[in-house]
């Protein structure tokens, strides 16, 4: 089976020999993948719907890997028992809906999550932060035209503590001066920038109030330049 950047980003970061839970399989094809390629044992593939359930059945039956592979309809982890699956893989969603996931099945959680949060990235760091799970690896590729970030993280005896530019950005990604990540900061300088000259022609009070907004987010890309520049 071939994948998509994203998602062969997101199945590389899964550790050999663990047993998976897939929240939100849709498709089914991470677990696919995997078990194709002999990198896990077993597999719960699970989704809130019955139409994207079905598909990952279909896929896993044409495969077969029904005996290593079941699917549940389940919201999250609500049909998932602890100890299942050593590492849970959560993608395609935003981070505001993965975060309430996770805070949801906190008591349940494997030592190992694989997260793909498709926006506000900085909430589900702010969570492995407070459930004290330590971000060890991250990832982020360009597909299609749009940025993608995977987030790895393993449970840990305390919480490790993230700066405001490694909650927004990604402290492994900033550590190793990531290029990708770069080239994301490059653009959203730039166009924040060409935004805020044109608002600067409009005097309204909403275009003050986006202004200053502005102003935030540029100062927050600044502080994440700066790890670029260390040597």
């Amino acid at each position: 089976m071939e994948l998509s950047k994203r998602l062969q980003m997101i199945a590389q970061m899964v550790s050999e020999g663990n047993r998976l839970a897939d929240i939100g399989t849709d498709h089914g094809y991470i677990p696919i993948y995997l078990l194709q390629n002999g990198k896990i044992p077993s597999a719960i593939a699970m989704d809130v719907g019955k139409g994207p359930l079905k598909r990952a059945q279909d896929h896993i039956q044409a495969y077969c890997f029904e005996d290593k592979a079941v699917c549940r309809l389940s919201n999250g982890f609500e049909q998932y028992e602890r100890g299942e699956a050593d590492t849970a893989v959560i993608a395609g969603m935003g981070g505001d809906l993965m975060t309430k996931i996770l805070d949801n099945g906190r008591s349940k959680l494997p030592d190992e999550l694989v997260l793909q949060p498709q926006s506000e990235w900085y909430k589900v760091r702010r969570f492995l932060v407070d459930a004290c799970y330590e971000i060890i690896q991250e990832k982020m590729v360009l597909e299609d035209g749009k940025y993608y970030v995977a987030i790895k993280a393993q449970k840990g005896e305390k919480k490790v503590p993230l700066t405001e530019p490694e909650q927004l950005y990604g402290p492994v990604l900033l550590r190793r001066k990531d290029p990708v990540l770069k080239e994301y900061l490059q653009n959203g300088f730039h166009k924040m920038n060409r935004i805020y000259e044109n608002l600067g022609k409009v005097h309204t009070e909403s275009a003050d109030q986006r202004k200053k907004e502005l102003e935030i987010e540029i100062k927050q890309i600044k502080g994440a330049y700066a790890y670029y520049d260390k040597s």
